[in-house]
C-alpha cells in the first residue's frame, strides 16, 4: 500500500468516526442546550468543498432581512475624504464580501507532492477570540458574545469603519445612506453602517446552526465547542500531513491570537496563501500576529473601552426615540 493510499484509509476512518456521531463533534443541524453557552467554533474541511455556492445562497436567504436599504441621495460628507460606499445597485455580487454578501468562496489551484489540487475556501468573518473590531470600536457597536460570535449592532453603528481598519482580514464592509448617522449629524458623523457575518446568531440562540453549515450538501463545516473542534481539526490535519507538520494544514487556531473559524486544508496552508488572489473583499490566508497584543492596540483599547461603553449607552438610548423604520433594527447583544 502506498503512502497516499494509507493516508486515504486513515482519513476515511476518521470521517466514518465523525459520521458515526463522535461525542466530541457536532453534526450539522443542532447545538445542544449544554453547548449553547460554550465558545463555539466551526471546522471547515477544505478537502470536501466543491465550490457549489450553496452556502453563499443560504447565507443570503437567511440574512436578507438584515441587508441595508439606503436612503438616496446620500448626504454630503465633511470633510469629503470620507468617501461614499454604495453597494445597493450591486447586490448580486458574490465574488467578494460586500454589505449584501457576507460569505464568498475563493478558489485556488496548487501543486503538492506531484499532484494538482483545486481547493475552494468559504470566507467570512473569522470571529476572533479577542477581536480588535469589538475592542476598538469607538461607539461600542461591535461586541463579542459568550458563544464566540462577534457581531455589529446595526442599530447604533455609525459606519466609521474603524472595525475594518483594525481587522487583519479587512472583513467588515460599509454601506452609505443607512443607519443612525442619518438622524444625528449626517454630514459629519459616520457614513452608514458596517456589515459582516454574524454567524446567524438567532439560529444559534434557538439551538440551530448557521445556514451555511446546515445547507451545505457536502457537509464541509461542523460547529461545536472550540476545544472539541480543535481536537477534530488536528486529527483530520494529521491524515493530510503524513510526515509533515500538521500545523501547516490548519488555519485559524492561532491567527490573531486565535479565532473561532478553523480551516483544515489537504495541502499546506502556505501554498493556499501564496496562490490566493487577495484584495478588497477577498481575505488573505497569511500568518497573523495577535493584534491585541501590540502595545499600540492595547493602549487604544484601554482608552476606547470606557468611551465606547458610554457612547453605546447614549446611542442605544437615543435610537429609542427614532420612529420605527428610520433606523436599522437589531437584537440587543447578550
Amino acid at each position: 500500500m502506498t503512502d497516499n493510499e494509507r493516508r486515504g484509509v486513515s482519513r476515511r476512518g476518521f470521517l466514518k468516526r465523525v459520521a458515526a456521531g463522535s461525542a466530541a463533534m457536532l453534526l450539522p443541524g443542532t447545538v445542544s442546550a449544554s453547548q449553547q453557552g460554550s465558545e463555539l467554533a466551526t471546522l471547515h474541511d477544505l478537502s470536501k468543498c466543491i465550490g457549489c455556492g450553496e452556502c453563499v445562497s443560504a447565507c443570503a436567504e437567511q440574512n436578507e432581512a438584515k441587508y441595508p436599504e439606503p436612503q438616496k441621495p446620500f448626504p454630503k460628507m465633511y470633510p469629503d475624504r470620507v468617501k461614499v460606499s454604495d453597494w445597493s445597485d450591486r447586490r448580486d455580487v458574490e465574488e467578494r464580501l460586500t454589505p449584501y454578501n457576507w460569505l464568498t468562496i475563493q478558489g485556488v489551484a496548487v501543486d503538492w507532492q506531484g499532484q494538482s489540487h483545486e481547493i475552494y475556501i468559504p470566507r467570512r468573518c473569522m470571529h476572533c477570540q479577542n477581536p480588535p473590531c469589538a475592542n476598538l470600536c469607538p461607539w461600542g457597536a461591535c461586541a463579542r458574545e459568550n458563544n464566540g460570535v462577534v457581531r455589529i449592532n446595526a442599530g447604533i453603528c455609525l459606519g466609521g469603519s474603524k472595525c475594518k481598519s483594525v481587522c487583519p482580514w479587512d472583513i467588515p464592509q460599509r454601506q452609505t445612506g443607512v443607519g443612525l448617522y442619518l438622524k444625528l449629524m449626517p454630514g459629519f458623523a459616520g457614513n452608514g453602517v458596517m456589515y459582516k457575518c454574524d454567524r446567524c446568531f438567532e439560529r444559534l440562540a434557538d439551538g440551530g446552526v448557521p445556514a451555511c453549515v446546515s445547507e451545505c450538501p457536502e457537509e464541509v463545516q461542523f460547529i461545536g465547542p472550540r476545544q472539541d473542534i480543535l481536537v477534530q481539526a488536528h486529527a483530520l490535519a494529521k491524515t493530510f500531513a503524513g510526515d509533515a507538520d500538521e500545523n501547516e494544514f490548519i488555519y485559524g487556531e492561532y491567527e490573531n491570537g486565535g479565532t473561532n473559524t478553523i480551516y483544515v486544508s489537504p495541502v499546506p496552508i502556505p501554498l493556499l496563501a501564496q496562490a490566493l488572489e487577495t484584495g478588497p473583499g477577498n481575505p488573505h490566508m497569511d500568518p497573523v500576529e495577535d493584534m491585541m497584543a501590540q502595545d499600540e492596540f492595547l493602549g487604544m483599547a484601554a482608552l476606547a473601552a470606557p468611551v465606547a461603553g458610554v457612547a453605546a449607552g447614549l446611542l442605544t438610548a437615543g435610537a429609542k426615540f427614532i420612529k420605527p423604520g428610520q433606523q436599522d433594527k437589531e437584537v440587543p447583544h447578550e
